[in-house]
């Protein structure tokens, strides 16, 4: 995990309320997750604290504050829009934010109850999500790109596979999907890092979708191969349904996304069981 760029802690939380949202000041504050690239802090009993720990991050949390307001109310699942968004202050320098907390556990430790149900509820929320992006949509660098810009990548993360009959099959999905037409439309708005561990379960039901760094718009179908990493064939295709908006050519590809993805999970996820379980599990589902 990279190390925090700037000094981040319970304490630097507790400075900043104190100073910028003093009605919050009798709330208890205490760390729930110190990650890549946010310290996460409960506040109180409904509310967090993300606070960006790199440069990188701070702009990520820019796209959240800045486009969640206006696509969380068409969205059928809850989402971390900003309630508040904090200026930096105390030697801290950038913005962060104050967020609803949204009950529940990742779906990748906590699968859903019901696939059959959870899929229908993913497959409309993305039928939500999925509409043309404006044109100041955050850009990215590696979602919603056409798969050829991904080559590189595959190749090393491939060349990296111990398993040969594994490596075999991958390189020959990843060449097929290669041939199929790229997206024909405008950019749609993409969540942009979908997968079970942005996904919340509560009491069994898909609860909320979270994390919406790497909002872009673009292709799709990156978003959509969040059908191999959660459920099997039978649970994908009512996924499929629900969408409504998927042809034959934008499921290739996301099956081809789903294989970029899990090759990613599998590599660099040596100090993350739950991310490299992502992957292994994917890469299985994509193969079969």
């Amino acid at each position: 995990m990279p190390a925090a760029e700037v000094p981040v802690s319970v304490e630097l939380v507790r400075r900043l309320v104190v100073e910028q949202r003093p009605d919050l000041v009798g709330l208890a504050v205490s760390e729930l997750a110190n990650g890549w690239d946010n310290l996460v802090c409960r506040l109180g009993d409904r509310l967090l604290v993300r606070l960006p720990r790199r440069a990188m991050a701070a702009e990520l949390v820019a796209h959240e504050q800045r486009w969640l307001p206006e696509l969380a109310p068409r969205l059928p699942l809850p989402v971390p829009a900003p309630v508040f968004v904090g200026r930096p202050g105390h030697g801290y320098p950038w913005s962060w934010s104050i967020v609803p907390y949204l009950p529940g556990h990742v779906a990748a430790e906590t699968p859903p109850t019901s696939p059959a149900a959870a899929a229908v509820a993913l497959g409309g929320f993305l039928a939500a999500l999925h509409t043309p992006a404006p044109p100041d949509a955050p850009p990215h660098a590696s979602r919603g790109i056409p798969l050829a810009r991904r080559a590189e990548g595959v190749a090393d993360q491939l060349a990296r596979l111990d398993d040969r009959a594994r490596r075999v099959a991958a390189a020959g999905l990843w060449q097929a999907v290669l041939d199929v037409p790229g997206w024909p439309g405008p950019p749609h708005w993409l969540h942009g890092d979908l997968h079970p561990a942005n996904i919340l379960v509560h009491h069994g039901e898909l609860s909320a979708v979270v994390d919406f760094g790497d909002l872009t718009a673009g292709d799709p179908a990156g978003d959509l191969s969040v059908a191999w990493m959660l459920f099997d064939a039978e649970r994908r295709a009512r996924f499929r349904i629900a969408y409504g908006a998927a042809d034959d050519h934008t499921w290739q590809r996301a099956r081809g996304w789903a294989l970029v993805l899990a090759l990613v999970f599998v590599t660099f996820s040596a100090d993350n069981p739950t991310m490299a379980g992502i992957g292994e599990r994917t890469l299985d589902a994509v193969l079969s």
